[in-house]
């Protein structure tokens, strides 16, 4: 059975990053990774799903020769905000121990989820491991969990596009949107 939504419901939009804008900052966050990671190998870990464009659109961009692997993670807590506790849904296909690691994701907010992940990471025995985020919210930090390489940062807001969803919606926009739910 198809299902459809409402589309009438939808909430409105509105224009925050171009895709140009974008397009500049993952040129620009190349740089600084290709700067740091000169003669190293690097794996990229994006964190599923939500990192898919971003991460896509960075390994083009970098020169420095890199791997890339997934990890899908679900955090636990009320629907606003992670408990930290995390579930590893789809784990590394590829060993990181000795290996120079930067994990890649969409947003970060609170930063429960990323810093578990971080932590179970670094049990694994890295050489290095650091955070490229997209969108970092950090006045909404509710941890310390670094943040080395960041796209944008946002102050508060809901925002939807270049893998960022609402509702599993909105993903395949290539422009970031502010978006006003009434609901």
């Amino acid at each position: 059975m198809t299902t459809t939504r409402n589309l009438a419901a939808r909430p409105a939009l509105t224009l925050l990053y171009p895709r140009t804008a974008i397009a500049a900052r993952v040129a620009a966050l190349a740089g600084e990774i290709d700067r740091d990671y000169a003669g190293r190998d690097l794996l990229l870990v994006g964190i599923l799903k939500g990192s898919l464009v971003f991460i896509a659109d960075l390994a083009r961009a970098i020169g420095t020769p890199a791997e890339i692997d997934f990890v899908r993670i679900a955090s636990y807590g009320s629907e606003t905000r992670s408990s930290g506790l995390v579930e590893i849904r789809t784990d590394l296909e590829t060993p990181i121990r000795g290996r120079h690691v930067l994990v890649v994701e969409d947003i970060v907010d609170s930063g429960y989820t990323l810093e578990a992940l971080c932590n179970l990471l670094l049990l694994r025995e890295p050489a290095s491991l650091r955070v490229c985020a997209l969108v970092d919210k950090k006045s909404q930090r509710a941890t310390d969990v670094p943040v080395d390489y960041v796209g944008f940062s946002l102050e508060k807001g809901f925002i939807v596009g270049y893998g960022l969803d609402y509702d599993e919606q909105f993903r395949g926009l290539p422009d970031i949107y502010t978006i006003q739910n009434d609901a």
